[in-house]
């Protein structure tokens, strides 16, 4: 996940947030948590996950595919990258030639991000409430950004993923296929609070579905030797009109 930009560019999406209450509710524990969690383990993640695109053609090809969809869409060209973590995604959309930055809700992953890829935009923010204009963005990316996020949340999530996306717009979302919630207390050499939701296909279809996001592709591939459970990807469009 990553986010920022020291660059001021006016007209960019991520420069212009949309209206909010004047209070906010209260940051759920859980969110708290993985804000810390990721936090602390920040330069270890980038370390171990750097270059782990490079053994998974399928991941690749889908990104490419989304991609090549946004371009086509004839909409805005710039992807949202939401969850970037250390930026390793969002600087592989780059080099496919999308104009790209970062948002993620912990700032050590930000900091991360910002040393690792300078000529890339990093922002600190929350996918359930984005910095962003309505309709702003060709694409949206969430590559594993949503596994901490229970089902209300998610659907909160979703909501505003379509708000961001312009008609014609298209999102990606990577995630772990099951039925079940996973507490992790260890992750890349740390002590964390992580919970880890998998989702099968169908639910996750169901809940982009109400958000107002149509599947238009997916894919469910095996468990590669390093991971437990099958993966999938939806690829998902807001409608026009």
């Amino acid at each position: 996940m990553t986010e920022a930009a020291h660059d001021t560019a006016a007209h960019h999406p991520i420069e212009s947030a949309h209206s909010t209450p004047a209070h906010r509710p209260a940051e759920a524990a859980h969110t708290a948590a993985t804000r810390r969690s990721y936090d602390t383990v920040a330069v270890d993640y980038e370390r171990l996950l750097a270059d782990q695109l490079a053994t998974t053609p399928l991941d690749r090809a889908m990104i490419a595919g989304f991609v090549e969809k946004v371009e086509a869409a004839g909409g805005p060209r710039t992807i949202g990258d939401l969850g970037c973590g250390t930026g390793r995604v969002t600087s592989h959309l780059r080099d496919l030639g999308a104009e790209a930055f970062g948002v993620d809700l912990s700032p050590g992953m930000v900091a991360v991000a910002r040393d690792t890829y300078p000529g890339l935009r990093f922002q600190v923010g929350s996918m359930t409430a984005l910095a962003l204009s309505d309709a702003s963005l060709g694409g949206v990316l969430s590559w594993y950004s949503t596994v901490h996020m229970p089902e209300d949340e998610l659907a909160a999530c979703f909501a505003e993923f379509r708000r961001v996306l312009a008609p014609g717009g298209h999102a990606l979302i990577a995630f772990k296929v099951g039925d079940e919630r996973v507490r992790l207390e260890r992750a890349y050499g740390h002590e964390v609070t992580l919970d880890v939701y998998r989702w099968s296909p169908d639910r996750l279809a169901g809940l982009l579905s109400a958000a107002g996001l149509v599947e238009s592709a997916r894919l469910v591939r095996e468990p590669d030797p390093a991971e437990s459970t099958p993966q999938a990807f939806l690829l998902a469009r807001r409608p026009r009109g």
